[in-house]
């Protein structure tokens, strides 16, 4: 979700870095002299700094031991079977025969990201924060899954940005992401409402915005992966990686 939320947060902020990054592309190509310095791509191999503070998340959450070995397991295969996809099934073009999907100038789609790192990242991490100090256990451990996956899911966004990865498989870590996110945010709704009927560390408001804040998510997200991802980027990230495909060959 990246950014917004991500290369983010994100599996929305997709198209924004991505256009950003093929325009530095296309204008080298095209420029030929003096491009190197006036439009530096991403070097592989370095980490930006909206990786290093999901990073972070990533570290700190693990060490917590709130993250649970499932949630573990499925980062590392999605890690494993993006590559696995990207050698078997769709290999990398030059940047200049892979165009970009979205324009950068798209302002309804910066809000879009915009809303999802609010309400996907920073809300969540601030209910995380604020329940330690009330001691609301059961909340954290509820909503710690999905802040974790989706840090992942940024960090991972990062990486197929570096160059070295096709549309289909920048789509394709959004679209995975968002759909095991779902699971874990249908968990956090559950427990979220299953504190009426049990004692929890925390205050009248604090059940009220934990529970307003999962449904917000439920909402959100549930729209993004089917009224986005699948419906509208999927497809046209597909589309426009097979047609630089003919036009390479």
């Amino acid at each position: 979700m990246s950014g917004g939320v991500g290369p983010t947060c994100n599996d929305i902020s997709l198209p924004k870095e991505q256009e950003y990054e093929n325009k530095q592309s296309n204008d080298q190509n095209s420029l030929k002299t003096n491009t190197t310095t006036k439009y530096p791509s991403r070097k592989a191999g370095f980490l930006s700094l909206r990786q290093l503070n999901v990073l972070a998340v990533i570290i700190i959450f693990s060490a917590s031991g709130m993250v649970s070995p499932e949630d573990f397991a499925f980062v590392i295969f999605s890690s494993f079977y993006m590559y696995f996809i990207s050698k078997v099934a769709f290999p990398p073009l030059h940047p200049s025969k892979e165009p970009s999907v979205f324009s950068p100038q798209n302002k309804i789609l910066r809000i879009y990201v915009f809303v999802g790192a609010i309400v996907g990242l920073f809300l969540p991490i601030a209910y995380i924060l604020h329940g330690i100090f009330e001691g609301d256990q059961e909340g954290i451990k509820a909503a710690a899954p999905h802040v974790f996956l989706l840090s992942s899911q940024i960090f991972m966004e990062g990486v197929t940005f570096s160059g070295r990865f096709s549309l289909p498989v920048r789509a394709f870590v959004p679209v995975c992401y968002n759909a095991k996110r779902l699971f874990t945010i249908d968990d956090w709704l559950r427990s979220e409402f299953s504190k009426v009927d049990e004692e929890f560390g925390g205050s009248k408001r604090r059940l009220y915005v934990g529970r307003g804040l999962a449904i917000a998510n439920m909402a959100f997200w549930y729209f993004n992966i089917f009224g986005f991802l699948l419906p509208v980027y999927l497809p046209k990230a597909l589309k426009r990686y097979y047609s630089a495909y003919k036009v390479k060959d």
